[in-house]
């Protein structure tokens, strides 16, 4: 070979070279089109990552040997692209592609990490990338470069792969086509996506990503594919949320690019006629554009006509590109007419203390009347004197009417204020006595005996300050939680209750009976209703399920106690009944809400008592009263919880290593059965040790003890349980001491007055 002809040869190689190290860049235009615009990414330093060209069908390639063909285009300039973090989020592979051994190893193929940028064309002027700019979908092919949008096919700089079932695209390609922004942090070494307001950042060997500051996982890191920079497809099309259909058969991913503006609005609920009607738009460019105009149909400010009317909403971004409109449907009602109200009474003159029967006769249109207030509609009045009494009656709307009536007193009197609270009070509802005289009544000398049930007592200490283990105990049999704690940790806690099955063979937990209450800022409101529902789990069966753990397995129990965060000052309230076929070791803890009870529990301090409040596990929790001779005949009491005539359960702290005494009995379930209650016999509920707020079964029925949110206080009130007939009777009573509440209290026997 002749030296001009070895020149010739190294000449043209030297050209081929050169032209190989300049990136291609994408074009926009139809493969016809003599002229393209370069559209460029907003960058700064950056690693190699070539840019997709526009080709023929012919020229597409695909799998891994898949090459970017050389494109002299005048307008591709040199630059340097960054290797990105992955964003946060975790990663779901969109796809399980078909791929043949040979393309899926070739995908998982790896190149060393360049320690230097590579090149990749200069930012526009904009500093966004709008190659993907007419938003139309985006079809990806499964081990191909290829890339199809608005009918043109591009070529990214590596096929989109599979590797270790993740499906990866090279980021660049996708972020031309999509239309976003891409930068290079020198200082974090990490690659970022811009999409309006949305930052993703991504490392190259990563599987950490971040959305907006916030680290998310991926299934797999970021990685350099010969020079081109790949990432899980689904790191950014859920970060961004750019929805996708998987064809298997055509092996496609299509994502849909809609970059149109987005509209909508809302109204007011309830439209009136001549309402003036409130409209809170909401607009937004998937681009980060600014929304320039909006244009509305059927839009008015009032209505003067019922009926339905369709409104829409356009917006229109600084691109030019309007939204499709969003329509709401508006039903215009007829004027609000407000509720009339109304009341009577059986008579229109009353004697002092004399029942007063109030009829309320108030009306509404829609039959909607939501709230009914009474002012001074007492039962019976004990001052003669006109006495005006007032109902007010609002309808869902919020529109209210009110009606006043006089009711007329007379001098003449029918019962005094004890007769008549005694007669008529209702059931549980209360009012006040003398309660010092209840001491001198006679106690009811009843007998017990105790029921096998096991009763772990965690309320010590009441006011938890710390993150620990505030009780831990072991059972088998029948057992009882009593569960009743404030957070005072500074932070929001949650709280759990965590089985351990130490056997040698599997364990079977039956919870039977559940009442829980809380979060609350209120002790006595979560203790009153902790006993209410547990009373009726009793009656419906509702709270029970089965729980088996295998030898050596923790599960959490009790899970109604943790379903929500307690915060700083509030108060859980838990009583439940179970039963285990084998011993299984209880821990109740409060920890952080965030943190994983079961990884952390074993770990935790064991928390002192607070000596005043009770904690310890105590036996033959259930007392079983039947007392039969006649009760009520004169006036009476029945104690509980006074540590007389109810002694207190006696049991252990087994974490302090000490007996413990059951001060109050909480916890403990009475079982009354008095089968000979005379005839006419009020039977009610009087506090001794302070403030009471409950409920109890009488005759399988809950009966509050004050009803609503009042309570009773010790000792001058009492609250109506019930009432015998002109017959003698038998009475069940079950009650459970409220946490929150005071011990002792009586259950009072009073023979009722004869009735005029």
């Amino acid at each position: 070979m002749n030296l001009k002809k070895k020149l010739s040869i190294l000449t043209a190689l030297a050209v081929f070279q050169a032209f190989a190290a300049i990136p291609a860049n994408a074009l926009a235009a139809d493969q016809s089109d003599t002229t393209t615009t370069t559209n460029t990414a907003n960058v700064k330093s950056v690693e190699v990552v070539k840019k997709e060209q526009t080709i023929s069908e012919s020229d597409v390639k695909s799998g891994s040997d898949t090459k970017q063909p050389d494109n002299n285009d005048n307008n591709a300039v040199e630059g340097t692209n960054p290797v990105s973090n992955e964003p946060t989020g975790t990663d779901v592979t969109p796809i399980d592609p078909v791929t043949d051994p040979a393309d899926e190893e070739d995908a998982g193929e790896e190149t060393t990490v360049p320690t230097a940028p590579v090149e990749v064309e200069q930012p526009s002027t904009s500093g966004q990338s709008v190659a993907g700019s007419k938003g139309g979908d985006l079809t990806l092919y499964m081990n191909s470069n290829k890339m199809v949008q608005d009918g043109k096919t591009y070529l990214a700089g590596q096929p989109m792969a599979v590797k270790n079932g993740v499906s990866y695209v090279a980021i660049r390609a996708l972020v031309d086509r999509v239309g976003y922004e891409v930068k290079y942090d020198n200082t974090t070494k990490e690659t970022i996506i811009i999409s309006g307001e949305d930052e993703l950042r991504f490392k190259t060997n990563s599987n950490i990503y971040t959305v907006n500051g916030e680290s998310r996982t991926m299934k797999g890191p970021a990685y350099q594919q010969k020079n081109t920079f790949m990432v899980p497809l689904t790191s950014i099309t859920q970060a961004l949320n750019i929805t996708y259909k998987v064809n298997q058969s055509a092996k496609t991913v299509v994502l849909n690019l809609n970059t149109k503006p987005v509209a909508s609005f809302t109204v007011q609920k309830e439209i009136f006629v001549g309402d003036t009607v409130t409209y809170n738009t909401k607009s937004s460019s998937p681009k980060g554009l600014g929304i320039v105009d909006e244009r509305w149909t059927g839009r008015q400010d009032s209505f003067d006509q019922p009926g339905t009317y369709t409104v829409t909403y356009a917006v229109q971004d600084s691109s030019g590109q309007w939204s499709d409109p969003y329509a709401v449907t508006i039903q215009v009602q007829k004027p609000n007419l407000p509720p009339v109200a109304m009341f009577t009474t059986d008579k229109e003159e009353y004697k002092m203390g004399e029942k007063i029967t109030y009829i309320d006769q108030s009306t509404d249109d829609e039959n909607a009347i939501v709230k009914t207030e009474w002012e001074n509609n007492a039962l019976a009045f004990f001052v003669p004197g006109p006495k005006t009494v007032t109902i007010t009656v609002t309808d869902k709307h919020g529109a209210s009417n009110s009606y006043t009536k006089n009711v007329n007193i007379t001098n003449e009197t029918l019962y005094t204020i004890s007769d008549f609270n005694q007669l008529f009070t209702p059931v549980g509802d209360k009012f006040s006595f003398n309660g010092s005289e209840v001491p001198a009544m006679e106690k009811v000398p009843y007998t017990y005996y105790d029921e096998q049930s096991v009763l772990i007592r965690s309320n010590s200490p009441e006011t938890v300050n710390s993150e620990g283990i505030v009780y831990k105990e072991s059972s088998i049999g029948q057992t009882r939680f009593m569960i009743h704690h404030v957070n005072n940790t500074g932070k929001n806690v949650k709280m759990y209750v965590v089985a351990t099955n130490n056997n040698m063979y599997a364990a079977t937990l039956e919870q039977q009976n559940m009442g829980f209450a809380g979060p609350s800022p209120f002790a006595t409101v979560a203790g009153r209703l902790s006993i209410e529902r547990w009373f009726q789990s009793m009656q419906d069966g509702t709270g029970k399920l089965n729980v088996v753990l295998q030898p050596g397995e923790s599960k959490l129990i009790l899970t109604e106690l943790n379903a929500l965060p307690m915060k700083q000052g509030q108060v859980i309230s838990l009583y439940s009944d179970v039963f285990s076929d084998y011993r299984l070791d209880y821990n109740i803890i409060m920890i952080e809400e965030n943190k994983d009870p079961m990884a952390v529990w074993s770990t935790l301090p064991v928390l002192d008592r607070d000596g005043v409040h009770n904690r310890g596990t105590y036996p033959n929790a259930t007392r079983v009263i039947t007392y039969d001779q006649e009760v009520g005949s004169k006036p009476a009491r029945l104690p509980l919880g006074d540590n007389a005539s109810d002694p207190n359960l006696v049991g252990t702290d087994p974490m302090a290593y000490t007996d413990a005494s059951n001060a109050g009995n909480f916890g403990v379930l009475y079982k009354i059965t008095l089968n000979n209650v005379a005839p006419r016999t009020l039977i009610s509920f009087n506090p001794r040790g302070g403030r009471y707020s409950g409920v109890a079964l009488v005759n399988g029925q809950v009966v509050q003890i004050s009803n609503g949110s009042k309570s009773l206080s010790a000792p001058n009130e009492q609250s109506v349980l019930y009432r015998t007939g002109s017959y003698g009777e038998a009475v069940t009573i079950v009650f459970s001491a409220a946490p929150g509440s005071n011990l002792p209290v009586n259950l009072l026997f009073t023979p009722l007055p004869t009735e005029k």
